[in-house]
């Protein structure tokens, strides 16, 4: 039995199949440049890996080439497409309406149209990835993960915006936040490595990557995230700008003569590392440019990790305490840097990270906090594909596969 996680973003589809009961995919590819000249396939299996330019103009014709590159020869891994018993889908928005995973049926696609204008980008491609999966298996139960459910356990007062209050309790305009599989996995695997139970703790959770994000974690329930109505809020990340003054946006309409569009591409695609370095937005190109004295690119680093550290401190008070740090996404599972830095002068709260750990083993789960402090500092990398899987054979199948206990290993 085969579970096939489906990922559909705007101008790709990204798969991976797992056979139930295993962590690990046997089959992962992606579609890119969906309707773009130079679309293609990609995919690797045990049988090796495969990279071909195809004309592909739909995310139809694209789930198309998955299902035949599942089945197809020497790469492919299963005989039949009958051997795919679920398929689970990443959903980047679920408005108010989802506050967990759901099976698919008629009214659950009806109402994700219905919040489509929440994430308009994203909705439409997820959208396009649940309709083409159901085109093509129809019989196969098939479950909806959102990205912002884990956050609905945040209270009002932190994700109400101080806006008229009908614009949030009517028009959803509040806080969402994203990467809520991420947060799941990696809390869940936090308590285990540390040997409590989740509900016992008070967590700091860092998903640093190109796009970047927080939350304090109380609980096991999300209390407070960084990402807001959009993923725009928050934190500075690759070219995102993260917190801004709107009073910014309404200076460079109103004396720049910048548009609408043309503010909404430069808050997203030109600003965060890539805006202030000016080296682009690969934190390791810009730290190795800080070393060789480039001013901008220290400067980016700096004002990165000082975004991330005022939020250590902010969550730490919005929860009373803290047990534990962890980080992971890209950048926080790579950089010892950022983690070095955004823990900087954080001693009062009981943070004190070990120079040796943090820049020994550069992979894997593991400790990097001293071994005497009360904070446990932890590296956990994420699996948000395994959650997908997790919640669809437990709603389609009612079982799940929990990853098991095991010790905080020390660099």
């Amino acid at each position: 039995m085969h579970v096939l996680v489906i990922n559909s973003g705007s101008s790709s589809i990204k798969f991976k199949l797992y056979e139930a009961g295993s962590a690990f995919a046997v089959m992962s590819g992606d579609i890119g440049r969906i309707g773009e000249p130079g679309s293609y396939i990609q995919y690797k299996s045990g049988g090796g890996e495969l990279l071909e330019g195809q004309p592909i103009a739909t995310h139809a014709a694209g789930l198309e080439a998955i299902m035949a590159a599942l089945v197809d020869e020497p790469l492919g891994v299963i005989g039949s497409l009958e051997e795919i018993a679920a398929v689970g889908h990443r959903v980047v928005h679920g408005g108010t309406h989802f506050t967990s995973s759901v099976l698919v049926d008629d009214s659950v696609v009806t109402e994700l149209e219905a919040s489509a204008a929440l994430a308009p980008v994203h909705a439409a491609a997820n959208l396009s990835g649940v309709v083409g999966m159901r085109r093509l298996l129809p019989e196969v139960p098939q479950v909806l993960v959102f990205d912002t459910a884990f956050h609905q356990t945040m209270p009002p007062e932190a994700y109400f915006y101080a806006i008229p209050h009908e614009y949030g309790a009517e028009h959803g305009m509040r806080r969402y936040g994203f990467h809520g599989s991420s947060y799941r996995y990696v809390s869940e695997r936090a308590a285990a490595l540390i040997g409590q139970p989740i509900e016992e703790l008070k967590m700091v959770v860092c998903h640093l990557g190109n796009g970047a994000s927080m939350a304090a974690i109380s609980g096991g329930r999300s209390v407070d995230t960084t990402m807001g109505f959009t993923p725009l809020d928050g934190l500075m990340m690759g070219t995102r700008s993260g917190d801004i003054d709107p009073g910014v946006v309404f200076y460079m309409r109103r004396h720049l003569g910048m548009n609408v569009d043309e503010i909404d591409e430069m808050l997203n695609k030109r600003s965060g590392l890539a805006g202030i370095s000016g080296a682009g937005n690969d934190l390791r190109d810009i730290v190795q440019l800080a070393r060789e004295g480039n001013e901008r690119c220290q400067l980016a680093v700096e004002m990165y990790c000082y975004r991330i550290r005022k939020y250590i401190g902010a969550y730490a008070a919005v929860m009373g305490g803290i047990d534990a740090m962890v980080f992971t996404g890209g950048i926080g599972e790579r950089s010892a840097l950022v983690r070095e830095r955004a823990c900087a002068g954080l001693g009062f709260l009981g943070i004190h990270i070990d120079p040796e750990a943090n820049h020994g083993v550069t992979v894997g789960e593991r400790a990097i906090d001293d071994g005497t402090a009360p904070v446990r500092v932890l590296v956990v990398p994420t699996d948000e594909e395994i959650v997908i899987v997790r919640d669809t054979l437990a709603l389609a199948f009612g079982t799940s596969a929990r990853s098991t206990e095991q010790e905080v290993p020390r660099a």
